[in-house]
């Protein structure tokens, strides 16, 4: 789960480059405003993580609550130079989620990211689960590798049970994904659907996070609030990267998989619980248990209906069909769009992807920025995909019939027909001039059509050897096949 995004409101120069550099550093991005131009950022209140207002003393009544008022309970941390913190009245301390004293150390700050992603509001998950009920999250399962086809298999066998789903894969493979498949695929759809990354989370805070909190119950609870188990009331609670999720803690969530009751920290009143958990990691949990970082009798509860999602790399097949859609994805929310060129695509295809599909979506991205709704082409593609020989790809034909990214775009790019073969007259014989004339294009294509359909028929269908047949690349003869609509 990505970390929340950051809006500093800042008229000190100094301060914005120096937070910044640290919120980079740290993996958060961030929206920078100063006290006259800050308004326009609260048009996507819901996307906010955490506000961060530094404006001057002299500033702060008017500013600050006019930001408070707009926050719509996102946290707000206000920043204060050393030294004139009683300067400041009571009745905006009050009013802010926490007063952090200028200047800081990474040590200090590194608590108060932590806790926004505690603190944050149950509107948050309802925006984000309309947005995603506009497209199933079955469609962006793209790939007709027999992984895909396999999990899409599973998902439809325990879609609409309330067994407990464990998801295996790598980082970045789309585990999230899977489980909102899951979710949209089952009789709680019409419920939340409320994701919690157990590894983002400090182990102190994740109690309070899982289960809500009383008011006052520890330092920096200043009302009562929900947890992701109450949120998740009648629909699926995702708990990702469960596997480093601390011991103490893997004691609790163990009782309320078994008895479906908790209670809110700093409470001792008893609530029940209707919820679907689906767990997800990148970890090996077998491998946990033997080094005691993971409860074994967890596991088995967990453990009901695995589904392992393969690495980007042994399913390379899929990847044209992944660009293509994070394409249709980037030109849909207006962030841009790009094209990729057969080459280029066939470089991807033997990559090794560490990143999975995460790394995938983040090139596809960079290339548009760079490349602005033109062609990339292999020798475009970042320095440590150039160790791949492109003539050689093409002519081993990497590229699967399914690249198709543009094909409308780059037909008149592809490859022409290539003649290897020789013709003598008695060949061109076979075919007359009517008296009364005719459509050669019309005549060609229907006289290719024939030789194609008669080359796929000899080869059983096999687009290599029918390629091989006609004496022209693979790659050049999939086109042919989209161009004519064949259906294999």
């Amino acid at each position: 789960m990505a970390l929340p995004r950051i809006l500093l409101i800042d008229d000190n120069k100094t301060r914005i480059q120096q937070l910044e550099t640290i919120f980079q550093f740290m993996g958060y991005r961030i929206e920078i405003a100063g006290s006259a131009d800050y308004i326009s950022h609260f048009s996507e209140i819901d996307h906010l993580g955490g506000i961060f207002a530094g404006d001057g003393i002299e500033k702060q009544a008017t500013v600050l609550s006019d930001i408070v008022g707009r926050a719509n309970n996102v946290p707000v941390i206000l920043l204060i130079n050393k030294g004139t913190l009683l300067q400041v009245s009571t009745a905006i301390t009050q009013s802010v989620f926490q007063v952090l004293e200028w200047p800081t150390t990474h040590p200090v700050l590194k608590p108060i990211l932590d806790k926004l992603s505690v603190f944050g509001t149950k509107t948050t998950f309802t925006v984000r689960e309309k947005s995603d009920r506009r497209s199933s999250s079955v469609e962006r399962l793209k790939g007709k590798s027999q992984a895909i086809v396999g999990i899409r298999k599973l998902i439809d066998q325990v879609a609409e049970s309330d067994a407990t789903v464990l998801i295996l894969g790598e980082s970045g493979t789309g585990k999230e994904v899977v489980a909102r498949a899951l979710h949209d695929a089952s009789f709680r759809r019409e419920k939340p659907f409320v994701p919690i990354n157990c590894g983002a989370i400090p182990g102190e805070l994740l109690e309070s996070e899982l289960f809500g909190h009383e008011k006052g119950s520890f330092t920096g609870a200043l009302s009562a609030r929900q947890g992701r188990f109450e949120m998740a009331e009648g629909g699926t609670l995702f708990l990702d990267e469960i596997g480093d999720m601390p011991l103490a803690m893997q004691v609790k969530l163990l009782r309320i998989l078994q008895e479906r009751t908790f209670e809110r920290v700093g409470s001792n009143k008893t609530l029940h619980c209707d919820v679907r958990i689906i767990a997800a990691t990148h970890r090996f949990l077998e491998d946990e248990i033997k080094e005691n970082r993971f409860r074994e009798d967890l596991f088995y509860r967990l453990n009901v209906f695995p589904i392992e999602i393969p690495a980007l790399k042994h399913r390379a097949e899929d990847i044209p069909l992944l660009v293509n859609d994070l394409i249709a994805r980037m030109e849909a929310s207006n962030r841009g769009s790009v094209r990729l060129s057969n080459a280029a695509l066939a470089v991807l295809m033997l990559y090794e992807w560490p990143g999975n599909v995460r790394e995938l979506a983040n090139l596809i991205e960079r290339l548009a920025i760079i490349n602005p709704k033109g062609l990339v082409e292999a020798a475009d593609l970042p320095e440590k995909f150039q160790r791949y020989n492109v003539s050689e790809l093409l002519a081993e034909q990497i590229i699967d019939d399914t690249v198709a990214v543009n094909t409308e775009e780059d037909g008149a790019q592809s490859e022409q027909l290539e003649v290897v073969g020789t013709f003598d007259e008695s060949s061109t014989a076979l075919a007359q001039l009517p008296e009364q004339g005719m459509d050669l294009k019309e005549y060609l294509n229907v006289l290719e059509v024939n030789l194609i359909r008669q080359a796929l028929s000899e080869c059983n269908g096999v687009v290599a050897h029918a390629a091989k047949r006609l004496n022209m690349r693979r790659t050049t003869l999939v086109e042919k096949l989209r161009k004519y609509d064949f259906q294999r």
